[in-house]
């Protein structure tokens, strides 16, 4: 298709040359001069417009701005699982645990594809796929060049082929050929990086002897961990790097840069500093990455608050002499180290976020998150923390963020956290609406941050708010966004009876089935203590009573799994039973109370006998005093005496009775 311009541009010239022909033709035989005057002026005309038009640039779209469009006409829909969850909606996790074993399913399920695609890049030839996704293609994990080469240790080291790097290396030196400085340097950050030790991936098994080269770190209590986590390695004396690093007859910033990074990041604290002040006494001046990790690692070298802020000040001032400019991980790595300098890091945080802002750089959420972390954990009260928070929240209110340090992700649960242990409404208010600005939702982390964010944003909203928009978030955040846990559910049940609504408690009981928390005995007795505290309308305890019921099937019987029966469960879905004219039920559930040697109250008996009185059934009433002497309660005697005096026995039963009630009288 031609561009607009051009249309334009041929109409002016079409126009211009019919003026001049329609000239000549009627005033051609008058020589006046105008034809060449005209001729010329068309000329300029076409000339100075050949000049000022600009022909636009063809509009190029992205790939995916058809799905952007559509996408931003649609909105979150409330009642439906997360989207990351929808590709079978059968398998869809319905409680936390089930959350948990989806993702490592899918995890699993991506490294296994991952591992078949990149062994058989044969079968994967052609790309239908539209937009094409590099990252989804095969990728060449095996190398291809074989001979001993700079290139094919390029090869290796783009691979992340550890050993294999490391064998090429040898090789090369062996057989004379000069490794260029740029290679030696991407070979050394591979090692440092990996600590010395091919990479555990899909297609890499892990051998035999591996954790002979490098020390396992232990695994932390009390945690869920991914993956990638699970092992951490520490650096070991005399590696590969430190190896090459000493056969160097030059070495540069560059290469000290690479060790000491790789020394901080696998726990080698002292050695760095050890590595730095070699690289100080040889010239050589540092580089923005060294200082950063420098001052991560200062509070594991020196024991006292004031010797770890001193040790960071003298850092940064060297940083200064030599001319090093500062950036956001810079002032990140102090504001996270000042988390471990107790009350004096409260002062210099402050002065630190003020330096920053001076020199330029914006914070990020993770400057804020340490800036939360240090104030909380120094020991002020919790106005003054909430005071911080709301400043904090004054400086960002309306941004939108993208993540630019790992730790970005830690402020939103640090916020909210702060503002539950504070009982602060409004100001939870406020991160939220943080949250929810631009794509700032993808600050909230992995599942697991997720999980701590709605969790103590709905436990204060169950906590401070009234039930009516309690409910309002429940239905909007659960289950698209939140599985509660129990105790968030027994949140929910405790705010219900704060505003007298436990007429919805049988519509939570439901939800509590279908999250999966049917199996908490602490919540399931929560929620029958609340039905069967109190009376209510007919209505209401006809719905409580068939809640009864259906609560009952969570329990088990002789033979079968469940939960086990307590004292306190048995009598109150045996009261609420009765209260709701399901007096067969109820029956059913006193000879429940035999079989499992479960002793039943004497107002739940005392019920009973109300409930034979007005059914007018004789033989109940005497059945009921049997079992209150089998259980050989105080209150047999009384209950007998009430039989004998308000049912119409015959001789049989008011033998059976009597002898009961003396049987039950104390004796002198």
């Amino acid at each position: 298709m031609a561009a607009p311009g051009r249309h334009v541009g041929r109409y002016v010239q079409r126009s211009c040359r019919f003026l001049c022909n329609n000239f000549e033709q009627f005033w051609g035989h008058r020589n006046f001069g105008w034809t060449s005057a005209l001729h010329q002026q068309a000329a300029e005309a076409n000339k100075a417009f050949a000049e000022t038009i600009v022909i636009p640039r063809k509009k190029t779209w992205s790939k995916e701005a058809v799905l952007e469009a559509l996408a931003s006409t649609v909105s979150r829909d409330p009642t439906s699982r997360p989207y990351q969850l929808q590709d079978d909606s059968y398998l869809s996790p319905r409680t936390p645990n089930e959350f948990k074993m989806y993702s490592l399913s899918q995890e699993s399920g991506r490294a296994a594809a991952k591992y078949f695609i990149n062994n058989n890049p044969k079968f994967f030839t052609k790309d239908f796929a539209e937009p094409h996704i590099p990252c989804l293609m095969p990728d060449t994990v095996s190398p291809r060049l074989e001979e001993t080469s700079e290139e094919a240790l390029k090869e290796r080291i783009s691979l992340r082929k550890v050993t294999a790097a490391v064998d090429m290396y040898d090789q090369l030196l062996q057989a004379g050929t000069a490794v260029s400085m740029e290679t030696t340097h991407d070979l050394l950050d591979l090692i440092c990086f990996y600590c010395d030790r091919d990479p555990a991936q899909e297609e890499m098994p892990q051998t035999e002897g591996m954790e002979d080269s490098v020390k396992v770190a232990p695994r932390r209590k009390g945690r869920v961990r991914r993956a990638s986590d699970l092992l951490k390695f520490t650096w070991s004396e005399s590696n590969n790097a430190e190896r090459i690093f000493n056969l160097l007859p030059e070495r540069d910033t560059r290469c000290y840069s690479a060790l000491i990074r790789g020394m901080v990041k696998h726990g080698a604290y002292a050695k760095a500093f050890s590595m730095y002040t070699d690289m100080l006494n040889n010239r050589l001046t540092a580089d923005v990455h060294i200082f950063n990790n420098l001052i991560s690692a200062a509070p594991h070298v020196r024991d006292s608050y004031n010797e770890r802020w001193d040790l960071i000040t003298e850092l940064l001032k060297q940083m200064s002499e030599q001319k090093v400019r500062p950036n956001l991980h810079t002032f990140n790595s102090v504001l996270k180290a000042l988390r471990r300098c107790g009350a004096l890091g409260r002062t210099q945080a402050l002065m630190t976020l003020n330096e920053m802002k001076a020199v330029g750089i914006a914070p990020s959420l993770a400057s804020f998150n340490h800036l939360l972390t240090v104030f909380y954990r120094s020991g002020s009260s919790e106005l003054h923390s909430t005071n911080i928070l709301q400043d904090v929240m004054s400086e960002v209110d309306g941004t939108s963020f993208t993540c630019q340090d790992p730790d970005d992700v830690l402020f939103f649960s640090t916020a909210m956290r702060i503002c539950l242990e504070n009982k602060d409404l409004e100001l939870s208010y406020k991160v939220h609406n943080l949250e929810e600005v631009g794509e700032n939702w993808r600050m909230l982390g992995d599942s697991y941050q997720q999980t701590l964010y709605y969790g103590w944003f709905f436990s204060l909203l169950c906590i401070m708010e009234h039930i009516d928009v309690v409910l309002k978030w429940y239905r909007q955040l659960v289950p698209s966004l939140y599985y509660p846990s129990a105790h968030g559910m027994k949140g929910l049940l405790q705010a219900l009876d704060t505003d007298s609504r436990l007429d919805l408690l049988p519509t939570i009981w439901k939800d509590i089935r279908s999250l999966g928390h049917n199996n908490n005995l602490d919540l399931v007795e929560e929620l029958l203590t609340l039905m069967a505290r109190d009376q209510h309308s007919p209505e209401c305890q006809e719905s409580f009573a068939a809640c009864a019921l259906d609560v009952k099937s969570v329990f088990g019987n002789r033979g079968s799994s469940g939960l086990e029966w307590s004292p306190s469960a048995l009598s109150h879905i045996t009261s609420l039973l009765l209260r709701g004219n399901k007096t067969q039920q109820a029956w059913e559930m006193l000879q429940l109370f035999k079989s499992t040697n479960r002793v039943p109250s004497e107002e739940l008996l005392k019920d009973f006998l109300t409930v034979c009185s007005r059914d007018g059934s004789p033989q109940k009433a005497v059945e009921l005093v049997q079992l209150s002497a089998a259980f050989c309660l105080p209150a047999t005697s009384v209950l007998a005496k009430q039989t004998l005096a308000e049912f119409h026995l015959t001789d049989e039963q008011r033998a059976i009775v009597s002898e009961l009630e003396s049987a039950g009288e104390p004796s002198d």
